[in-house]
């Protein structure tokens, strides 16, 4: 079922396949205000994942679950060399592919989520990563958050929000959430609150604050701008 406009889809984002949470046009101004700010602080900001192609950028996303952008980009050069290709990957077995992400956590599993998604990207879509939300959830291992980076990356489609930790603690920090607001709930405000051709532009946008101003603990961010004008939950000392 496609959402309509009205109370439960107010922006008619008619291709969207759920009802979005209603909202007020003072949040939606401060969403706004928000946004602009993040763009003029983090004019640059881009995935930190290096790739070259959709599948290589589909891999390096699967692998990134619960790690960092730095150790998955130490990992995947010589992975891409060894296996340049979808058709590479599902024709290895998942222990061939092992020893050169096993310096990632849960490398066993990750191996066998590649493997399983190339050899679908093969089998099922003739060596190309598709291109819809629904086509990629439909490969194994790719769930929103995985399918929101590459649509919005390597195809520049915005139907989704990518919600990763960074972007779910700055989502309740901004008060941009209702407290209690789960991942996907948090996705569907930030798709009603935000301009949707600026989505995974804003999603780097967010991150890259996360990472470099506003980090879960160890630094205190009460002297950035943004965090000054929008923040609530944000440390002080």
């Amino acid at each position: 079922m496609v959402a309509k406009k009205g109370a439960d889809n107010p922006r008619g984002l008619t291709d969207i396949p759920f009802a979005l949470p209603q909202v007020t046009p003072a949040e939606k101004r401060r969403a706004k205000r928000l946004a602009d700010a993040l763009r003029e602080a983090y004019p640059d900001a881009h995935c930190e994942l290096n790739y070259n192609s959709a599948h290589e950028l589909l891999v390096a996303t699967i692998l990134s679950a619960q790690t960092t952008d730095v150790a998955v980009n130490k990992a995947t050069p010589a992975l891409f060399k060894k296996f340049p290709s979808p058709a590479a990957f599902a024709k290895a077995k998942p222990e061939q592919i092992e020893p050169y992400v096993k310096s990632l956590g849960f490398f066993r599993n990750k191996s066998k989520s590649i493997h399983r998604a190339m050899t679908d990207v093969v089998e099922r879509f003739g060596d190309e990563v598709p291109q819809t939300m629904e086509e990629l959830l439909s490969l194994h291992g790719v769930a929103r958050k995985t399918a929101n980076v590459v649509l919005g990356n390597a195809f520049d489609i915005n139907v989704g929000f990518v919600v990763d930790t960074h972007i779910e603690r700055l989502s309740r920090r901004f008060e941009l959430v209702p407290e209690g607001a789960t991942v996907a709930m948090i996705e569907r405000y930030l798709m009603v609150l935000m301009p949707r051709d600026r989505w995974s532009e804003l999603s780097h946008q967010i991150i890259w604050h996360g990472r470099r101003a506003c980090s879960a603990r160890g630094k205190s961010c009460s002297e950035h701008p943004i965090c000054q004008k929008f923040g609530t939950g944000c440390e002080r000392r």
